[in-house]
């Protein structure tokens, strides 16, 4: 079911935020597109993946802040489904796709404009991501996103990195009918349609001027246990990606590099030995789950691949074994 006020023009944005459980930090969310300076037209679609409870009021009342805000709320399908539902009703001929747990600097959307205006030939947008170094996971948080916006940059300005915390895309570059994110991905659905984009021979254009904090609400504990789960939701959507010939991840050198700059960055005061041990620890727990993911698939086409050699070993139910002639 969709609610929503009515608006007689189209936005320029359609701001799509996808949400399970997550009404708290989306309220922050919303506050920082209510704060938006000399921003274009832009609606606020909410689009709601089955949560135990509907929108609660203090997320309702925001429809009175913004005119051209609908709320689509759907059952549990996962992220991606969640996503295309809100690109398939949206109006603006940006698609803009944020986290419920994205804040907006007030500038941001007056930032991307102007990016997607002087860039016509381009069209995706990766926004400059930050973490919120308030806290641990935090300061770990941008020392993760810090680390891959600088080592995956490109020379020409596009970044081999996606990441829908803040992600836009021309409308005109989708297909709604099919979905712009793949259903059968329940993680690192972002990773696959950069494949897809790499498929085609296209990156992100990188937005330095249009910056989203990625404040994770989570602790620690839930942190780690979060990357665990995603270790193993992703290794469905890797093996797709793999199908497909391209290479996402970063190759031993690149990683290597990587935690190099990741331990100069981490002596920063603002963010910490600490942070870098978080995140060391965090991507370490995800290999591993992945690997024992992939263990798991192979045991399982191993199983499944000798049952069906013994099941076509075995003779007939009908045939009937010869008899001797008696004499």
């Amino acid at each position: 079911m969709v609610t929503h006020q009515i608006s007689t023009t189209d936005p320029l944005f359609s701001v799509i935020i996808a949400v399970f459980n997550d009404w708290e930090p989306l309220e922050r969310c919303l506050e920082s597109l209510a704060e938006q300076e000399c921003a274009p037209g832009f609606e606020v679609i909410i689009a709601d993946d089955g949560s135990m409870e509907p929108a609660p009021e203090f997320i309702r009342q925001w429809q009175g802040h913004y005119p051209p805000l609908a709320i689509d709320r759907r059952s549990h399908a996962g992220i991606s489904t969640a996503r295309n539902r809100g690109a398939q009703i949206s109006r603006g001929s940006i698609l803009l796709f944020v986290d419920a747990d994205s804040r907006l600097q007030t500038n941001c959307l007056a930032a991307l404009d102007s990016s997607i205006t002087n860039s016509p030939r381009h069209n995706c947008f990766q926004l400059h991501l930050i973490g919120d170094c308030t806290r641990l996971v935090g300061r770990a948080e941008e020392l993760r996103l810090n680390t891959l916006q600088n080592q995956m940059l490109q020379p020409d300005g596009c970044i081999r990195y996606l990441n829908t915390a803040g992600f836009a895309i021309r409308r005109s570059r989708v297909n709604l009918e099919r979905g712009v994110f793949d259903p059968v991905a329940l993680r690192a659905e972002d990773t696959l349609l950069l494949a897809d984009l790499m498929q085609s021979g296209e990156l992100p254009l990188f937005v330095p001027n249009a910056i989203v904090q990625h404040a994770t609400p989570l602790s620690l504990v839930a942190s780690l246990g979060k990357s665990m789960r995603s270790g193993y939701l992703e290794g469905r959507t890797y093996e797709i990606i793999a199908s497909k010939g391209i290479r996402t991840r970063v190759s031993h050198r690149e990683r290597l590099s990587m935690l190099s700059y990741m331990w100069k960055k981490s002596g920063q005061h603002s963010i910490g030995r600490s942070a870098w041990f978080v995140v060391v620890a965090r991507k370490a727990l995800q290999r591993i789950i992945s690997l024992i993911y992939h263990v798991l698939v192979l045991v399982r086409r191993t199983v499944l691949s000798r049952s069906r050699e013994n099941a076509n070993s075995k003779p007939s139910a009908s045939t009937k074994s010869p008899e001797s002639d008696s004499t």
